[in-house]
């Protein structure tokens, strides 16, 4: 059975569209959505049978984490631990946007998806449609790119249809994603920070955010 593919303005998503995503969600199953960035996989992050079917669908190895959609600070605070001052720094200056963050994790969400690390990749993506998501589901999303493992990611709810279609329920098409590249991912550890991948955010931005005055927590 292929995914129903439905249509969403991501400038101002259909309520009724979002609900209905949503109560996909609530049953544990994958949704495909789109981010500003490329499209994801969202899922349940705190249902471990969800988190599960995430890794079944993409073939992802489970060694590997999952990076978490929030769509405010509250949340990142709720599922990070000790957040450094750089943290702030660069949530100021990138988010929402296409910035990965990675930092130790809290005991909010199953180990699995910090692949054991006990450390998780949070990102506030700039997109309507995810945040509306987040609200309606009250948990952040998983959002590991929607493709197979190892296959080139997808800019748009077509070549989503392509990869995945038979293997989750719902596809949400707002179109060509915004970037078509990936985020930028940041690994703090304290204060210390490195690049782990250089993406719509440019190395010398995040170099410029991060030499600016201390950043106090909103």
């Amino acid at each position: 059975m292929s995914a129903e593919v439905l249509k969403v303005d991501p400038r101002n998503p259909d309520d009724k569209t979002i609900r209905y995503a949503a109560s996909w969600l609530r049953r544990g199953a994958v949704v495909a959505v789109p981010t500003d960035t490329l499209y994801a996989l969202a899922a349940d992050p705190v249902n471990l049978a969800a988190v599960e079917e995430i890794f079944r669908v993409k073939g992802r190895p489970e060694s590997r984490a999952l990076p978490i959609l929030i769509n405010s600070l509250a949340q990142a605070r709720m599922l990070g631990r000790d957040l450094p001052a750089n943290f702030y720094r660069l949530a100021s200056a990138c988010w929402p946007g296409p910035l990965t963050m990675v930092v130790e994790a809290s005991n909010r969400l199953p180990l699995k998806v910090t692949a054991n690390t006990r450390r998780i990749a949070l990102r506030w993506p700039k997109s309507k449609i995810v945040s509306h998501l987040i609200e309606e589901l009250g948990v952040p999303l998983t959002g590991t790119s929607a493709n197979v493992s190892g296959s080139a990611t997808c800019a748009n709810a077509e070549e989503v249809l392509e990869q995945l279609g038979d293997k989750i329920p719902v596809i949400l098409d707002a179109g060509e994603a915004g970037e078509f590249v990936p985020s930028t991912i940041v690994e703090l550890r304290g204060e210390h920070w490195c690049i782990g991948r250089e993406g719509a955010i440019p190395a010398e931005l995040i170099q410029e955010a991060l030499e600016g005055d201390d950043a106090v927590p909103a």
